[in-house]
């Protein structure tokens, strides 16, 4: 009786709320792309960096792995104080959230490259630019991706958190759901949130695997 009254509430959220919840998609969708789009920014020429530079390379790893350990909540309260509220200190939040992973990745897949191919490359005569973009980055793409993966899924989910701020986004309908014991809400934002997930991670996953074809 009570999944028939969960499912009946669920059902009459939809028809009498639906451009709310689409509004509330669109806000989390949006927020975690700027986010992700920012994080690859940084992310991605960071690691290459990294990887040229060994020593610069064994600080950003160290300063990733701790950058991972900070909950985005905490990051939120210092920003606050700071940047106010709103959808600025969100992003910077999610962004310090999805640049680790990039840069870790990023570093791995180059470190992956096999030398006995970048010999090969040099000893045909590639200079550093031909190397960088026929050999490097086509080899380290799909780790590169890897790393976009892990840091768009930890953001989607992080996002949720935005709410607190006033970023607006899913993470709206699971924080009322819990103010005002509305189960519908609950399983609406929060199963809405899981679902991006998975649909993330699976076309991420279509796209390593496409990546890695072409460059296997």
């Amino acid at each position: 009786m009570g999944g028939n009254c969960l499912l009946y509430q669920m059902i009459e959220y939809f028809q009498t709320d639906s451009s709310e919840f689409i509004g509330y998609l669109i806000q989390h969708i949006k927020l975690s792309l700027i986010a992700l789009i920012i994080a690859i920014c940084i992310g991605i020429p960071l690691g290459y960096i990294s990887y040229r530079n060994k020593k610069l390379g064994e600080v950003l790893t160290t300063s990733s792995q701790l950058l991972r350990i900070i909950p985005s909540l905490a990051v939120l309260f210092i920003l606050i104080p700071i940047i106010g509220v709103g959808e600025l200190p969100a992003l910077i939040a999610l962004t310090f959230l999805a640049i680790p992973p990039i840069i870790m990745n990023t570093i791995l897949g180059f470190n992956e490259i096999p030398a006995i191919t970048l010999e090969v490359a040099r000893g045909i005569g590639m200079n550093q630019k031909q190397l960088r973009n026929r050999i490097e980055f086509p080899l380290a793409a799909p780790y590169i991706l890897n790393g976009i993966k892990l840091a768009l899924v930890e953001i989607i989910a992080s996002a949720t958190l935005a709410t607190y701020i006033g970023a607006g986004g899913l993470g709206t309908l699971i924080f009322t759901g819990l103010g005002l014991y509305r189960m519908d809400l609950l399983v609406i934002g929060g199963g809405t949130v899981a679902v991006l997930s998975l649909l993330s991670m699976a076309l991420m996953d279509l796209l390593i695997e496409k990546v890695g074809e072409n460059h296997g």
